[in-house]
């Protein structure tokens, strides 16, 4: 697959089988998200691989839309220095989600990301340290309905080009 083929068909999948990722594919997907890039190459990041069901459970509750996380063989939380000391982190943040869900569509595993707006209560769950921040936090597991992989991009679904696009100024 190609990333432009992936970006035209990924979709957000937050109902997976009751199937635990290959070591190789979890690797993988990490691995993609550690070489995303990011500011100045600082690499500002820390991952937290959460394959413990309970823990999984515990983390779908900092958020209001997080359930998905509970069904997923995988959940990772991505860690970042304080953003609102530099703004950047969130957007490195965002560069290494986005890689590592194109990472894993590519090998036939779904994700969602999902808003961390409980922290603290993540904190206690993950146990991570207090100079580290989590916002976000992704699942992945093989799609429930494996038919998503492989179905054509939904018609309408995206606003049209000309709609989201102004040259040189608005």
């Amino acid at each position: 697959m190609n990333v432009f083929e992936a970006i035209r068909t990924k979709r957000a999948v937050r109902e997976f089988q009751d199937k635990p990722l290959p070591e190789e594919t979890v690797h993988a997907i990490l691995n993609a998200g550690r070489r995303s890039q990011s500011s100045k190459n600082t690499q500002a990041w820390q991952f937290i691989a959460i394959q413990d069901k309970e823990t999984l459970k515990g983390l779908s509750t900092c958020g209001e839309w997080a359930g998905h996380i509970a069904g997923a063989a995988l959940a990772v939380a991505i860690l970042i220095p304080d953003p609102n000391e530099k703004f950047q982190h969130l957007i490195d943040c965002g560069q290494a989600a986005a890689f590592m869900q194109l990472a894993a569509w590519e090998l036939g595993v779904g994700s969602c990301p999902a808003s961390i707006y409980q922290p603290d209560k993540a904190r206690e769950i993950l146990k991570f340290p207090t100079e580290w921040h989590l916002r976000i936090a992704l699942s992945f597991g093989f799609p429930l309905d494996a038919g998503v992989l492989t179905a054509p991009p939904k018609k309408g679904g995206r606003r049209e080009f000309d709609d989201v696009v102004h040259w040189d100024r608005w």
